[in-house]
């Protein structure tokens, strides 16, 4: 087992459970635009991807209409929707040990730079992140791979085997593997065993204990 040394957390559905903020922000982006959907488990597969690839797929967006969904999106999002938010009992804890042991952590997120950061000072544990690594608010650096391989340019004296991203959607595992460095998929989140499983991460956990035993052990 290899010894990890900087560590990279997705953060919708693998820090934290977003579901109400970002099942919100969507219905009310949606509602703006003259769509009614009453259901937010149906608005589940927003987590983790990209808004300006999920509006056009489950929506039928086109370019406009999903530039002005995005819009509307972080109207709500920045008012309300990123503090109905959870986050995961275990993992202040978890954060605590792997920074106890010398390990560097980073949040490598889709989610807007400023909006990631805020929910980490929201949830108290910003401390515990050497570098923050979201997509850019205008529209830059969306894909998990793009941001996956900006985090590792600002380690560039470390070494591919130094890396592992944790992470909950296939996104996550995708990213990892475009980039050359290993992955923790995590099935307590918002990404089915079988998705994760398709992308051959390094590791599959169903809980944050497992992630412990794999870096740790």
């Amino acid at each position: 087992m290899r010894s990890y040394q900087v560590i990279l957390f997705d953060l919708d559905g693998t820090l934290s459970d977003p579901k109400i903020g970002i099942t919100k922000s969507v219905q009310y982006a949606l509602k703006k635009l003259g769509i009614d959907e009453p259901d937010l488990d149906k608005l589940e597969p927003f987590i983790g991807p990209p808004l300006q690839d999920s509006f056009p797929e489950w929506y039928g967006l086109d370019a406009e209409e999903t530039d002005r969904a995005v819009r509307y999106y972080r109207e709500y999002f920045k008012e309300k929707g990123m503090y109905e938010n959870v986050l995961f009992p275990e993992i202040p804890g978890l954060l605590q040990e792997l920074k106890r042991s010398g390990r560097q952590l980073v949040v490598a997120t889709s989610k807007p730079t400023p909006f990631a950061e805020e929910i980490l000072r929201y949830f108290q544990i910003d401390g515990y992140f050497d570098l923050v690594a979201g997509s850019n608010l205008d529209g830059t650096r969306l894909a998990k791979t793009e941001v996956i391989e900006y985090a590792l340019d600002q380690y560039s004296d470390r070494e591919k085997r130094d890396f592992v991203m944790i992470g909950d959607r296939k996104y996550d595992v995708i990213g990892a593997n475009k980039t050359g460095i290993d992955s923790i998929a995590v099935t307590y989140g918002y990404g089915s065993r079988e998705e994760l499983l398709r992308e051959n991460p390094t590791y599959l956990v169903s809980d944050i204990q497992g992630i412990r035993e794999i870096i740790l052990a």
